[in-house]
């Protein structure tokens, strides 16, 4: 009901026109997953979409804090220490 109110009210303030919703705005985990799924998908423009959502540094943080939940939970599910899967992951010889 308030909802209602207020769009009403915003629509007053506009001349009778709908108000215009603001860009949603998309968090650097969000970015980090788009960004990594286009990755692997090869899709070019989803690499750059996901790369303008957020600050380099953002997005570089997200993909690293991304790569570490996944090898975590990689390794929970193998049994295995998460340096071990994580070598295994990028094809490097056990150490």
């Amino acid at each position: 009901m308030l909802r209602r109110l207020r769009k009403l009210i915003a629509s007053a303030r506009n001349g009778g026109r709908p108000s215009q919703a603001p860009p949603r705005k998309h968090n650097l985990f969000e970015a980090a997953a788009v960004y990594v799924a286009a990755g692997i998908e090869d899709d070019q423009q989803g690499l750059a979409e996901a790369a303008d959502w957020v600050s380099p540094e953002a997005l570089s943080f997200g993909v690293n804090e991304l790569a570490c939940r996944a090898v975590l939970v990689l390794a929970r599910e193998r049994g295995e220490p998460p340096q071990t899967v994580a070598r295994a992951l990028l094809g490097l010889p056990a150490s």
